[in-house]
């Protein structure tokens, strides 16, 4: 089973990528957790690219093909194998962040997006997807102070540096995805303490393994 965390900057995918692998694993599943962009050796060199701040001038189709480089280089290396070992992978970020970043977002077309998705990763969908939904304001918020403690996230704040109104387009985008795909999509809302996030979607992984089990 593939299953993907989603949602804007600050929205707690990180933090609560962990617990999910805890869940699972005291469930009895194998799991690999994972990420986008970085999942990989060359990817974490894509990563560093793509978040330093440094790079502020870089061209919409320029980011959106580094993007596309790191999936094609994660799926093959670490996503599909660890699949096809009967694994339970857990990603931090996929596909429907490109979508959202660089088509609703960046205002590139969707359908070239889309396209471009199927030529170059067969069109991999996972299987379940996490949105975890928070208002832009209070996920940069969170984000800035993660920021400002951590010389690590400083070095990855591109996106944190856009403007509120990207970052809203960027919401938007997700839950727009969300409605078009409720058979994939669950959405979260990110904003109460982590316990609380990690109880929803622990709700929610109990009820999706025991449907598809």
């Amino acid at each position: 089973m593939f299953i993907t965390l989603e949602g804007i900057e600050g929205s707690g995918k990180s933090t609560q990528i962990t617990a999910i692998a805890r869940w699972l694993k005291e469930a009895g599943y194998d799991c690999l957790t994972t990420r986008e962009p970085g999942g990989t050796s060359i990817g974490g060199q894509i990563r560093s690219v793509l978040l330093h701040p440094a790079n502020d001038d870089m061209a919409p189709g320029t980011e959106l093909l580094l993007y596309v480089a790191d999936r094609v280089q994660h799926l093959e290396t670490v996503v599909r194998p660890a699949l096809a070992a009967g694994k339970v992978v857990v990603c931090d970020r996929y596909f429907d962040a490109t979508m959202v970043y660089q088509g609703y977002a960046r205002g590139l077309d969707k359908k070239t997006i889309l396209r471009l998705h199927d030529l170059s990763c067969g069109g991999q969908t996972p299987d379940l997807t996490l949105l975890l939904d928070l208002a832009p304001e209070e996920g940069l918020a969170r984000a800035w102070r993660r920021i400002a403690s951590d010389d690590a996230h400083a070095a990855e704040s591109r996106f944190e540096k856009e403007k509120l109104a990207f970052h809203e387009r960027v919401r938007e985008g997700y839950l727009d995805l969300a409605r078009n795909q409720p058979q994939r999509f669950c959405v979260i809302d990110a904003d109460a303490d982590t316990q609380t996030v990690q109880t929803r979607i622990e709700t929610v992984l109990a009820h999706h393994f025991e449907i598809f089990s």
